[in-house]
């Protein structure tokens, strides 16, 4: 059971990549460019290689990858729990997928100083003012049920956390300084996360 469960955290993983860069490419091929991260502060590349560790980590307990043992190794077996992982990751990538209807034409990855487009309150948007950042909590929570090491869960609430949280603010503030009081009703009435 533990290889199936190895299978499908890589296909969902396959999946959140293959959502996230179509998405991309399609804008790309509208003349939006939707890639801006660390355009306005170098800072926010600080969650790339966070990222990739994280995603790493998952991919290395799946494969037996080189990674040091003693932080891949499970801290325990849970079966159920390594479902209820999935399910949690199903979650965040069906939450993703709906997010970016949601975006249309307005998805950036980082702040579009330069061209901004409309506030989006509908959709998912609607539910928490950063669907994606949320759906991305529970894509990755889930696949932390599923491997339960070390590495996984430090790197998940040491890091991968606080910099998502990080992110939230900052675009909060550019929000707040673009959208003016339209911003500040729409957060009036949606929270920030659910």
């Amino acid at each position: 059971m533990t290889e199936l469960l190895d299978i499908l955290s890589l296909v969902l993983l396959c999946l959140f990549f293959i959502l996230f860069f179509t998405r991309i490419i399609m804008l790309k091929r509208r003349g939006i460019k939707a890639f801006v991260f660390g355009k306005t502060h170098k800072s926010d590349l600080l969650l790339s290689p966070i990222m990739l560790l994280l995603v790493y980590v998952v991919v290395a307990s799946s494969l037996s990858l080189p990674f040091p043992e003693i932080l891949l190794k499970p801290i325990f077996e849970n079966e159920w729990l390594s479902w209820i992982g999935t399910l949690l990751s199903v979650a965040g990538l069906v939450g993703f997928a709906l997010s970016l209807k949601s975006f249309g034409d307005s998805f950036r990855v980082g702040i579009d100083g330069e061209n901004p487009n409309k506030l989006v309150t509908t959709g998912m948007f609607s539910i928490s003012r950063n669907p994606i950042y949320v759906s991305f909590f529970f894509f990755f929570c889930g696949l932390i049920f599923v491997h339960l090491n070390r590495a996984s869960i430090v790197m998940f609430l040491c890091f991968f956390v606080p910099i998502i949280h990080r992110q939230v603010l900052r675009e909060e503030k550019f929000m707040k300084n673009h959208y003016g009081e339209q911003y500040a009703e729409y957060c009036k009435k949606v929270r920030r996360y659910l």
